[in-house]
């Protein structure tokens, strides 16, 4: 057998690790059917997680779920007690085998690699048992297992922050702006209580066409659902050198803080305000400069990304197939959109824009913390 170490490891610890099979280490046991079953309290897991419950437990004992039949998913541990459809497998450890440290190893296995049918993925017993995996002492497991346990749980606290303030700026987009046919909206800064005033779109935003090659003042760029105006991929870089120079050709310009929006794909949401700067991007996407006499970039993003602005502009699509309707920026800036005062406005905005900035700090935080572990199950396991 042969024996070795990770690159970081606690202090204390210099034995070498051992290779061994998964089966010298797990007992890997079917899910059951549990459609004759009478419900209950007992959880049941399937391969998309908890489902109902039944009445006896199929396990006091926490293990490890892993799909076998339809979708080979990412391990996850199953709390006792518990039940499982016959889709999922369940892996208990042997003695003196730590969970949190085989679930770490679960985790870091590429399960695709072992998929052995042609068409639905499948894991079978017999490919677990066979797979291979460098394990050291128990104690040296049992740190490890801690260490990734509190990592997941703080990863999961971050997840739960994240989400929660998503929802509160669901909430607050809501309440923040009028109903369809009200004047005022239901929740307000203190010292504002006049009406809302009715007014084209086409009064607060103005239609930019400029175009111009791209150059060093005005890369080209992307524009997206997730991302909005973000800076070309590598991967596009790569297709430039194949591709041979574009410098020549003309490209949409945009600047910062304008409004731009795909007219094929609104539809998913695909409108934002410009918070990269100067640059140019396909034709195709539509760039508004925002009146500053009449309103604010950051108040009429947020009033334009709502859902409720984005349903009012969808009955305007036009096309005879679904995926390429469109709606065309004469009939967005024909809508009529109520409005607040000057005052009022920068208000919204500037909260709306603080938020979006919480938002963003956690979302980096987030993707840190999930960069940090990919890192360490690199570097404190035996490949």
């Amino acid at each position: 057998m042969s024996k070795k170490t990770p690159q970081i490891r606690f202090k204390g610890f210099t034995d070498d690790w051992e290779e061994r099979k998964f089966a010298d280490f797990i007992d890997v046991k079917s899910g059951k059917d549990y459609k004759h079953l009478n419900s209950g309290s007992i959880p049941v897991y399937g391969t998309g997680g908890y489902m109902l419950s039944v009445d006896r437990a199929l396990s006091d004992i926490d293990a490890i779920g892993i799909g076998r039949k339809g979708t080979i998913d990412k391990p996850y541990l199953l709390k006792a007690p518990f039940w499982t459809v016959d889709t999922l497998f369940y892996a208990v450890p042997k003695q003196n085998i730590d969970l949190q440290f085989s679930l770490s190893i679960f985790k870091k296995i590429n399960w695709k690699k072992f998929d052995e049918s042609t068409g639905v993925p499948s894991l079978s017993k017999t490919v677990i048992n066979s797979v291979g995996a460098s394990v050291p002492s128990y104690e040296e497991q049992q740190k490890i297992g801690s260490f990734f346990q509190q990592l997941d749980e703080t990863i999961a606290l971050h997840q739960r922050k994240l989400d929660l303030l998503k929802e509160q700026k669901k909430g607050f987009l809501q309440k923040m702006f009028p109903k369809n046919g009200a004047k005022i909206p239901e929740l307000r800064f203190e010292g504002f209580s006049d009406d809302w005033e009715e007014r084209k779109l086409q009064e607060v935003l103005r239609a930019r066409n400029k175009q111009q090659p791209q150059s060093m003042e005005y890369p080209l760029v992307s524009f997206t659902v997730e991302n909005g105006v973000t800076p070309k991929t590598d991967r596009y870089e790569r297709e430039q050198l194949v591709v041979g120079d574009k410098s020549s050709k003309k490209y949409k310009v945009t600047v910062l803080n304008d409004i731009v929006y795909n007219p094929a794909n609104l539809k998913f949401g695909a409108i934002s305000r410009n918070k990269y700067g100067n640059a140019v991007f396909s034709p195709i996407y539509i760039t508004f400069l925002v009146n500053k006499d009449v309103t604010t970039p950051e108040f009429i993003e947020m009033f334009v990304t709502r859902n409720d602005f984005i349903k009012r502009a969808l009955k305007y699509q036009q096309g005879t197939v679904y995926e390429r309707q469109s709606v065309s920026p004469t009939d967005l800036l024909a809508m009529n959109v109520y409005l607040p005062g000057k005052s009022e406005q920068e208000k919204i905005g500037s909260f709306f824009q603080q938020l979006d900035e919480t938002i963003a700090l956690h979302q980096r935080k987030l993707d840190l913390l999930k960069e940090q572990k990919k890192g360490f199950l690199q570097k404190m396991f035996v490949s």
